[in-house]
């Protein structure tokens, strides 16, 4: 006899998954006020003098099915938050939290309706396209040796990227304030957070008071599409490479995402030639 799955709590009905929301954040809350973390807080304007590493993506997407007022909509959350962020010095010790950080998120403060990620569905909420954000920052910090210390993710195939394709260029979910992003800076000087934005594009930098002896860099393998039920799903293996600036050999080779991600844009754009079957993956 075939059972069905069993549901989580939250799926089972709206006000179940406000109610599971809230216990998150009343949880993250109480975590908070008894740790013993250091955050940081402090901000400045004058810009540390070494830059750590640097990154910048499109805000705007467009194509089939993507609503053009939610990416204009993300447009503007994403350009108030980084102003919130940006400057913040991140001491040695000390932990930078997304939400610590940002704050709430609501219309009071200007946020628009965007684009988010509900059980696996893309709906409208406010402050959509703030992973977009999050998700600048976490590639900052993996061509970085700061550690990262919380990380979510959500599908990296939210849009068509198949021809200029980018390894995580998303992927990285944040919800206030619960599902947070956090790194510690594990390094003997400042780190200085900075982000800005331009009308198509979010620019980011690490900067440092020093140079570090290490770079970084990512690569992905293995990149293709399998059909599972009915449904695609982008399938890869992610690393990071920790190379020596002064010979340029690397000298770690870690796998940070096992990538099996449930696509979210419309499956006809994906190429035939790049949909594997398990009987050709094998």
């Amino acid at each position: 006899m075939l059972f069905k799955k069993n549901k989580n709590f939250c799926d089972m009905n709206p006000l179940f998954y406000n109610i599971s929301m809230y216990k998150g954040i009343l949880i993250r809350n109480i975590k908070d006020l008894f740790s013993k973390i250091k955050f940081a807080k402090n901000k400045q304007n004058k810009k540390l003098k070494n830059i750590v590493s640097e990154y910048n993506s499109v805000i705007i997407k467009k194509g089939k099915g993507i609503d053009p007022v939610t990416q204009e909509n993300k447009a503007i959350n994403i350009k108030l938050a980084s102003s919130k962020i940006s400057g913040i010095v991140i001491h040695p010790g000390e932990v930078f939290s997304f939400w610590r950080t940002l704050g709430t998120v609501n219309k009071r403060k200007g946020y628009k309706e965007g684009r988010v990620i509900k059980q696996d569905k893309l709906v409208k909420g406010t402050g959509g396209g703030l992973c977009n954000l999050a998700n600048t920052i976490n590639n900052l910090v993996l061509h970085s040796p700061l550690e990262i210390i919380e990380f979510h993710k959500h599908s990296d195939a939210l849009a068509s990227d198949i021809e200029h394709r980018v390894p995580m260029a998303n992927g990285t979910s944040v919800s206030y304030n619960y599902i947070d992003y956090r790194f510690k800076n594990n390094t003997d000087q400042d780190i200085q957070l900075l982000l800005w934005c331009d009308e198509s594009k979010l620019y980011g930098e690490l900067r440092s008071e020093r140079d570090f002896p290490l770079e970084y860099n990512i690569e992905e393998e293995d990149h293709h599409f399998e059909e599972e039920d009915g449904k695609y799903y982008r399938v890869s293996k992610i690393y990071r490479n920790t190379i020596d600036k002064s010979t340029k050999e690397i000298i770690d080779r870690e796998l940070i995402w096992d990538n099996h991600s449930l696509v979210m844009f419309d499956s006809d754009l994906i190429p035939e030639d790049m949909i594997k079957t398990k009987s050709s993956i094998k």
